[in-house]
């Protein structure tokens, strides 16, 4: 009897899902006035080839269970993607290059994630009303990976992990996961990124107040 009902729970949650994920679509981001610049985001792979990308929102393999992209890219604001070229640069005399989970985020997908996730899980979210810097193309979501097995290196907690070993300064784990995380986070803030302080993956570049929220889908990001 349990068994039977997996299916239809399951079908039921991804049903729910869809509908918030429709929803948010329909709405709009908050309005915002100041004297904001002209987006300029760039694809990172084309600035530089060796940046490896795992885009878990364009797959199954996230926190809302389904795809939330429709393609596997990743895009940030020039100056912020150009600083990430030279980070990456940085780390390549080390036997190391960036592995890219996500840089700017529509802001539907944002409000699809707050609504989704449980009111005691969201400090790992950003709330719509405000915007995330993600939805600014200055925030990437990153980690290291081997240059030589092409291996993502590990860390104290995984990518979106909902848990205190996702912090920056959490002290389990063994000390190589501590020391790769630093690395990270030492070499990240060289070019002007600060860590956020509920994920060790998680980066914003220091101009992003000067971007609107933005909403566009990438296929529509020349």
């Amino acid at each position: 009897m349990v068994k039977s009902m997996k299916q239809p729970v399951i079908l039921l949650l991804l049903s729910a899902i869809t509908y918030i994920f429709l929803s948010g679509c329909a709405a709009k981001p908050p309005h915002e006035e100041g004297d904001f610049i002209n987006p300029d985001l760039v694809e990172l792979i084309k600035l530089d080839p060796t940046f490896k990308l795992d885009i878990r929102y364009a797959t199954s393999n996230n926190i809302a269970g389904k795809p939330v992209y429709t393609e596997a890219r990743a895009f940030l604001q020039r100056p912020a993607a150009e600083a990430l070229v030279r980070v990456n640069e940085k780390l390549k005399p080390l036997g190391y290059g960036l592995l890219i989970f996500d840089g700017y985020r529509p802001w539907s997908v944002t409000k699809l994630f707050w609504d989704i996730t449980p009111d005691e899980n969201k400090e790992f979210v950003a709330d719509p009303k405000k915007g995330s810097k993600h939805n600014r193309g200055c925030a990437a979501d990153l980690t290291l990976y081997d240059l030589k097995t092409g291996k993502e290196i590990t860390m104290t907690g995984v990518y979106d992990e909902m848990s205190e070993r996702s912090y920056p300064y959490y002290t389990g784990g063994t000390e190589e996961q501590r020391r790769m995380r630093d690395l990270l986070r030492t070499n990240m803030e060289s070019e002007g990124f600060t860590v956020y302080e509920y994920e060790w993956w998680h980066f914003d570049y220091k101009d992003w107040k000067r971007y609107r929220i933005g909403n566009i889908p990438f296929s529509k990001i020349k």
